[in-house]
């Protein structure tokens, strides 16, 4: 495990720590899950921006014209 020197202004600490306390967390929890957060995030995206460029709308409107015109169900 790796430890980093973090220097965060002394409101953005303050205010950590009382998230962290809601969350029945330490300090050093609720940073790390933020960073893990922060992660997936820009993971997410990045994905789905590879995906994009994969695509075609001819193919997406192909895929949609196979769906049966039917009306929903009662409750849809």
């Amino acid at each position: 495990m790796s430890q980093v020197a973090l220097r965060l202004p002394d409101s953005l600490h303050q205010y950590a720590k009382q998230l962290a306390a809601q969350d029945d967390a330490s300090l050093n929890q609720f940073i790390v899950m933020a960073v893990a957060e922060k992660i997936s995030a820009l993971n997410t995206e990045a994905f789905f921006q590879e995906r994009a460029q994969k695509s075609s709308i001819e193919r997406g409107l192909a895929v949609l014209a196979k769906v049966r015109k039917v009306s929903p169900l009662a409750g849809d």
